[in-house]
């Protein structure tokens, strides 16, 4: 697969390489989201790139000996008998300055763990080092341990810190070359993982690329959230299940704690470790407070993990079989509903980035309450103007059935009137739909539109 996107980091990249003073860098994130690409795609053929494994530390220093042989002759004809000596060799055999990467760092710190220290050591005279250091890993948590926790040897010595995202759907679509409705129905699948689009595209369409890695018991993909939990948690079973329950329609904390038979104080932790994972995400009604909301919902932000929990384990008793077309059979009627859900998170996800009579808008999110007795509401989408005049109430509609965009307009009006934050502000009503229509003054927003608008980010930033 071509490599498309990670223009910034990139740039960020490069603009470290450029120093006359070495560097230390940390790139870290979620396993196969394009991490080591990155790195191999700003390396010079000078640089060096070494991918750790889980062997001991005598091996693995052996192993990285011999692969700097290839670049200076005869090192791994000395034996190193710590990390110190290796590192400070391999600054006084270097003749120019050079950039080091070493991929899974996490993997030699668990067998080496005074590792962080030597390279504190080593970065305190930068000036006498002659290559930028880059250590890389997919262990989230372990990454962020050693550069941001206070007691951490390298804390505070990092000269830029990258956490590798998922890509946005913009760029899936110019990988799958398709239309912006099966690009939002991928998506919705695939997330922005590239190391997945890689895998559909080795197959003809999505459900045969379906019921090869998913629906499959040997399937590349079949135990991907126990490999992902493996990366960042002690107790992987626990997170399985919490999402499982989520993914079932247990949304609130307390309906997961009664499930689970469990104080929900008990899953603080484990939720705020998902959360900062971004596997799930906490919804509040629009303009309440992270700390004060008692209205807290919490969904499956990665779209992977959400199919995974919504259609594969429900079905794991038919793939253990090789059932695979009766689980597609299966999801087939359900599909279209479980894009909707991920078509008003992309929604919502656009609005900083659309201008709508020459207006910007802060992040969107969804309000539902009881504003009047009686009265329950929900809105797909609500955002406040940059200027704080105008709000903006979006619906987000998926579905292959004619519209009444006037009746939608007039209803999401009449829902923000009783809106407690739309007082004294400009409502501005705005559909989101899955086919255009003609709008006759009504402001619509269409599958393209809504893709088009993640290709701003960039130029926004």
């Amino acid at each position: 697969m071509k490599f498309v996107n990670r223009i910034l980091e990139q740039q960020q990249l490069k603009k470290v390489f450029s120093n006359k003073i070495s560097a230390l860098i940390i790139v870290y994130g979620r396993r196969r989201s394009g991490k080591s690409r990155l790195i191999r795609e700003v390396l010079q053929p000078t640089d060096i790139y070494f991918m750790a494994d889980q062997s001991e530390a005598v091996q693995q220093r052996n192993l990285f000996a011999k692969h700097l042989a290839k670049y200076i002759v005869g090192f791994d004809k000395v034996i190193y008998p710590d990390w110190e000596s290796l590192l400070e060799n391999l600054n006084l055999r270097l003749k120019e300055k050079i950039s080091v990467c070493i991929d899974e760092f996490p993997y030699l710190v668990k067998n080496a763990p005074e590792l962080p220290s030597v390279i504190q050591k080593i970065m305190e005279e930068k000036n006498k080092l002659n290559y930028h250091l880059i250590l890389c890993g997919s262990s989230q948590q372990m990454m962020e341990g050693l550069v941001m926790d206070a007691t951490a040897p390298l804390y505070g010595r990092a000269d830029e810190i990258l956490k590798i995202k998922p890509i946005n759907v913009a760029y899936l679509q110019e990988v799958l070359q398709t239309s912006a409705i099966k690009t939002i129905e991928e998506y919705s699948v695939w997330g922005g993982i590239p190391r997945y689009w890689e895998l559909r595209l080795a197959e003809n369409n999505l459900n045969d690329a379906l019921k090869r890695y998913l629906f499959n018991s040997q399937g590349v993909l079949y135990d991907e959230p126990l490999r992902l939990f493996l990366d960042d948690m002690r107790d992987t079973v626990q997170s399985f299940t919490i999402l499982s329950l989520i993914a079932s329609g247990c949304h609130r904390l307390s309906e997961i704690a009664a499930r689970l038979e469990k104080p929900a104080t008990h899953l603080s932790g484990p939720l705020d470790k998902l959360l900062r994972l971004g596997y799930i995400e906490r919804e509040m009604p629009y303009g309440e407070s992270t700390k004060n909301s008692k209205k807290s919902l919490y969904k499956i932000a990665d779209p992977l993990l959400d199919f995974y929990f919504t259609f594969v384990v429900p079905n794991r008793s038919f793939i253990e079989i090789n059932q695979s077309e009766v689980v597609a059979q299966i999801i087939q009627p359900q599909f279209n509903q479980y894009v909707a859900a991920h078509w008003e998170r992309l929604c919502r996800q656009a609005v900083p980035f659309i201008e709508i009579n020459s207006q910007r808008f802060k992040p969107a999110s969804r309000w539902w309450g009881t504003p009047a007795p009686n009265t329950e509401i929900e809105l797909d989408v609500v955002a406040e103007s940059i200027d704080g005049c105008t709000l903006l109430v979006g619906e987000c509609k998926w579905s292959d059935k004619k519209v009444d965009i006037h009746k939608l307009t007039e209803q999401l009006i009449e829902k923000a009137k009783l809106l407690p934050l739309s007082k004294g502000k400009k409502v501005l009503p705005v559909l989101f739909l899955k086919h255009a229509v003609g709008t006759n003054n009504v402001i619509v927003f269409t599958a393209q539109e809504v893709i088009d608008s993640f290709l701003l980010i960039h130029k926004s930033s």
